[in-house]
């Protein structure tokens, strides 16, 4: 399917779907097409909205991870949503705990995959070198089990950024922020039912970190999926699916 993306009040968004929100947001070199997946198969049952975060248009002193909690917050007032799902991939997962937790009235459930906020060694310990397709390919791969999901169009799209010096200097700006602020001591405090969806091989937030979030958030419970990296819901779709619907259907208000 083709994802339509709408435009208003300043915002880029997928809007698919009626019922319950389910709020997902991408990661650094994420895009709405991440989860093409999982709207194609939620969006019959659920209202499924995914806000295009500004990673590389914000102003250079707003590009961070309470500056993106800030535009959550904005879309999330504009659009008039409640009762949120809230799911996060990588950085989007880290915006999604941050917002969580200045804003526990509007989620009523959170799901993390590969989410930062703990540890993550991004894009393999090293930043994309400049001009060099094969060194960004290498890194881009890295991100997946199997090499062949980092298509040329996904290998061109982060080549195409990491030669924009206004995109590259927020992103560097994001990432260390992302860095700097570890949510360790702050997790007890999330009360919504909470899914962890985790690749069992991923390289950029290990398994160890999934265990560590399952210990540090109370109510949360955590799935692993065998010959997966650091985007679930890309790699292995149905299997996500799965796994999210049943968490879905476990924690709905009676």
């Amino acid at each position: 399917m083709n994802l339509e993306i709408k435009k208003e009040g300043g915002f880029e968004y997928i809007d698919e779907g009626q019922g319950e929100v389910l709020l997902l947001l991408h990661g650094l070199f994420g895009a709405l097409s991440n989860w093409q997946g999982v709207v194609s198969y939620f969006q019959k049952n659920y209202r499924v909205v995914i806000p295009l975060m500004p990673l590389y248009e914000m102003p250079l002193p707003q590009a961070s991870v309470p500056g993106l909690v800030e535009f959550v917050e904005d879309f999330v007032g504009f659009k008039k949503l409640s009762n949120l799902t809230l799911l996060g991939n990588s950085l989007g997962g880290h915006v999604a705990l941050e917002y969580t937790l200045k804003n526990p009235e509007h989620v009523s459930r959170l799901v993390l995959t590969g989410s930062s906020g703990l540890f993550e060694d991004s894009m393999g310990g090293s930043f994309p070198k400049r001009g060099n397709y094969g060194f960004v390919k290498e890194r881009v791969e890295y991100t997946f089990y199997d090499p062949a999901t980092a298509t040329k169009d996904l290998v061109d799209e982060v080549f195409d950024i990491t030669n924009s010096n206004t995109k590259v200097l927020r992103i560097i700006s994001i990432a260390k922020s992302a860095q700097r602020n570890n949510l360790g001591k702050d997790l007890g405090k999330i009360h919504a039912p909470t899914l962890l969806i985790w690749g069992l091989n991923d390289t950029i937030t290990p398994p160890i970190v999934a265990h560590e979030f399952n210990r540090l958030i109370h109510n949360s419970e955590l799935h692993f999926i065998d010959h997966c990296c650091h985007a679930p819901m890309m790699e292995h779709p149905e299997t996500f699916n799965s796994i999210l619907e049943r968490f879905l259907l476990k924690t709905a208000a009676v």
